[in-house]
């Protein structure tokens, strides 16, 4: 007699968490490595954010002046180092990654500033009525800035061509 289906079942998870876990240990693989040829301590933490594999190297004792070096000035390290980790997904997996790269903090303490960044706006924008345009962001900082935007209930786009490329907060 078959068992029933019902019996002894655990819950499975969505295939859509097991596909960004799988990138995940497959970034924080690839990570340990690069950590280990250029002979840097760091311990990696992984998690899911927003729909996203969400992977950050942290300092382990003492050393987050080293992996800071990783973030480089205005993150432009870190952006490069996500791309590479996003192709050695994509190489495993076959399908193209969004996952999000911190190292050492640098992500966490940008998107704090980049909050301020916007509330001021939302502010200008509120008491104004008018458009507020911002400083040229990557896409990270842009979409910081248009999550905190839509959370106020005003609208913003991206504007302009890279380098270049900004937002604009409109009235809603």
């Amino acid at each position: 007699m078959a068992a029933s289906a019902e019996q002894g079942t655990t819950p499975v998870e969505p295939p859509a968490t097991r596909r960004l876990e799988e990138e995940g240990e497959i970034a924080a693989d690839y990570l340990e490595e690069l950590l280990d040829i250029a002979d840097l301590d760091g311990d990696i933490d992984i998690d899911i954010e927003h729909g996203r594999a969400a992977v950050a190297v942290v300092a382990d004792g003492g050393s987050e002046r080293a992996l800071r070096r990783l973030a480089g000035k205005d993150g432009e390290v870190l952006d490069a180092l996500q791309e590479l980790t996003r192709l050695a997904v994509q190489a495993k997996t076959g399908e193209r990654s969004r996952l999000m790269l911190d190292v050492a903090g640098y992500r966490a303490g940008r998107r704090v500033e980049l909050v301020k960044v916007a509330e001021a706006a939302i502010a200008q924008v509120r008491e104004t009525g008018a458009s507020v345009a911002l400083e040229p962001m990557n896409p990270f900082e842009r979409k910081v800035v248009h999550d905190a935007v839509a959370d106020a209930g005003l609208v913003s786009d991206s504007d302009g061509v890279e380098p270049m490329r900004h937002v604009v907060v409109r009235p809603a």
